[in-house]
């Protein structure tokens, strides 16, 4: 397993939407074990292809994971690996979290989105699964899919904050000092 570079904001690439994975491979799971080591160092709880920087239709997370830091202790790992995800039921109850993301660094800000969703996705063996989602593993899938989707969590924001944000990180790219 290889650790990925992670981009960040402002490279266009977050703003692409991926490409559906073709074939479920060899080559695809060693993505997908470099994804869950990128992830699990960062530390995160969920990563997209484009995140480190290959557009293709395929996530990885683990609701549950914690760091050793803020358990005392390595917590039981729950790795989740979907290919070609795609969100095929909402629930009707929204449900406001603090989400923020490994591309977008150390920016976080409450969110609402549906409670309880269905995805039917590929597993890492090629195989169809359907799974329904409620909690965190709901805003986790769904903070995933927006990324294969060209789409990130600031775009929930009001424009006045996402515009902040991205100026932000626009400059720290450009190596001006940000206040």
């Amino acid at each position: 397993m290889t650790k990925r570079p992670i981009i960040t904001l402002p490279d266009p690439l977050l703003r692409k939407p991926s490409t559906p994975v073709e074939r479920v491979d060899e080559e695809l799971r060693i993505l997908i074990d470099d994804m869950f080591e990128t992830m699990y160092d960062a530390p995160g709880i969920g990563l997209a292809g484009v995140q480190i920087a290959v557009p293709r239709r395929v996530i990885v997370m683990d609701a549950s994971y914690r760091s050793a830091d803020e358990e005392g202790g390595e917590a039981p790992k729950e790795p989740i690996a979907m290919i070609n995800p795609e969100i095929v039921a909402r629930g009707d109850e929204l449900r406001a979290h603090e989400e923020g993301c490994l591309s977008i660094p150390e920016f976080y800000a409450e969110i609402e989105r549906p409670g309880q969703i269905t995805v039917r996705y590929l597993d890492a063996e090629g195989k169809q699964r359907e799974r329904e989602c409620e909690g965190i593993l709901a805003t986790v899938v769904q903070h995933e899919v927006d990324h294969l989707d060209g789409k990130l969590f600031i775009d929930y924001l009001s424009r006045l904050k996402r515009d902040r944000v991205i100026k932000k990180f626009v400059k720290a790219a450009k190596g001006e000092p940000v206040a």
